[in-house]
Parts: structure tokens; C-alpha cells; sequence
């Protein structure tokens, strides 16, 4: 049976994914996409790293891997060196810290977005859903599962022509936080990485990976 709500927990990859509450639009306007990731690098980037991703009318997906503990809990008591201090920030676990920024995160594009559109209330579903990565299978077929996600919805005829996938930022030069070359490595290189995703038409195969929304 598949978990959706367990602590994430550090040195572990995931497939992390939510949708807009009552199936809401989670983007208004193209201008959505850049702000979203803006604040998940803000508050996510110091105990996630992000091996890919896709943002989709109201709902959205990553592929991460959390950090080592250590660096987890430098991040999460640094944070609380210039917010509120707490007298057991010693007992607090990576597990938290994650979870932490995860929620602040959510709640940060929440409440810009309410501000600009004038809507009240919680945007995301919570908790959050997260699956564990297992496996390489998974993780291979996880990042085309991503990619093609757009395709499978019907937003384009192909889902190298969506924009808001990190299909081509694997292939940029440009700059990213994202894991690119790690990516690009565990392929073998950018035309076995292009080759692999070419290759795959049947989502069928990995029915295993769908999550009970998608």
C-alpha cells in the first residue's frame, strides 16, 4: 500500500506532489510559474535538492532528495538564529525542519496569491502527498513520468513543447539550481538522457508511480 503522509526524512529521494484545494488553479496567470519556484527555491533550497519538476494548472511535481542531516539541522537552527528562538530547537529533528519549510513554503505562494486575486482560505490539499523513491527503475522512469506529465493531461501533443517542465533545463546551459548534471550523468550523458525520454510512450508501464489524483 502506498504512504502518502510519511516524515520525509533526510539522505532519501522522493516523488513530492499536491494539488490546488477542490482541484483549484494553482497558476492564474504565466507570471505564477517563475513566482512558485522562486519561493520554493527560497525556502525549500536548504534541505531539498531538486532533481526535476513540472508545474500544471492546479496541481504540480518534484522529484528531490533531502539533505544530509547535519546539514538539514546547520539550516534549520540558522534560520532560527534570526526568527523567533525556541529552547528546544536542540531537540528538533531533520524530519521537522523539513516538514517546516515545506508548510512555509506552501503557505508563503498561499498568501501571495490571495492577496493578488482576492480569494481567502487554504490554496493547497493538505498534507502534502510524498513517495519514496526505491529504486533506479523508479527514479528513471519518475523523471519521464514528470516530463510527460503535461502530454498525458492533454496541455500540448508533445511534452517537449510544455514550458514549465525541467525537460530542456537539463539541456540548458544556462543557470539552474536544479541537479542537471547529476541527472544528465545518471543517464549516461544529454543524448542518452534525450534518447531515454524519446524511447518511453507507454505511462501504462509505470501505472505503479501514478499518484490517486493524477
Amino acid at each position: 500500500m502506498k504512504s502518502y503522509t510519511e516524515p520525509l526524512f533526510s539522505e532519501t529521494f522522493y516523488h513530492v506532489y499536491n494539488r490546488g484545494i477542490n482541484g483549484e488553479q494553482l497558476f492564474k496567470e504565466e507570471r505564477n510559474y517563475n513566482y512558485f519556484l522562486q519561493k520554493y527555491g527560497q525556502y525549500l533550497s536548504g534541505v531539498v535538492d531538486t532533481y526535476a519538476y513540472c508545474l500544471m494548472g492546479n496541481h504540480f511535481h518534484f522529484l528531490i532528495r533531502t539533505k544530509s542531516e547535519e546539514e538539514i539541522l546547520e539550516f534549520g537552527r540558522g534560520e532560527e538564529k534570526v526568527g523567533t528562538l525556541r529552547r528546544d530547537a536542540d531537540l528538533k529533528t531533520a524530519s521537522w525542519y523539513i516538514s517546516k519549510q515545506f508548510a512555509t513554503f506552501f503557505k508563503s505562494y498561499s498568501l501571495s496569491i490571495n492577496k493578488a486575486y482576492g480569494r481567502t482560505g487554504g490554496l493547497f490539499e493538505e498534507p502534502f502527498r510524498r513517495l519514496e523513491v526505491k529504486s533506479d527503475r523508479h527514479f528513471s522512469q519518475l523523471v519521464y513520468y514528470i516530463h510527460a506529465n503535461p502530454q498525458k493531461h492533454g496541455f500540448c501533443d508533445d511534452f517537449r513543447d510544455y514550458a514549465h517542465s525541467s525537460y530542456w533545463s537539463h539541456l540548458s546551459e544556462a543557470a539552474s539550481k536544479l541537479k542537471r548534471k547529476a541527472v544528465l550523468t545518471w543517464f549516461g550523458d544529454a543524448a542518452w538522457y534525450t534518447q531515454f525520454h524519446a524511447m518511453q510512450n507507454d505511462l501504462g508501464e509505470i501505472d505503479d508511480l501514478v499518484i490517486e489524483f493524477d
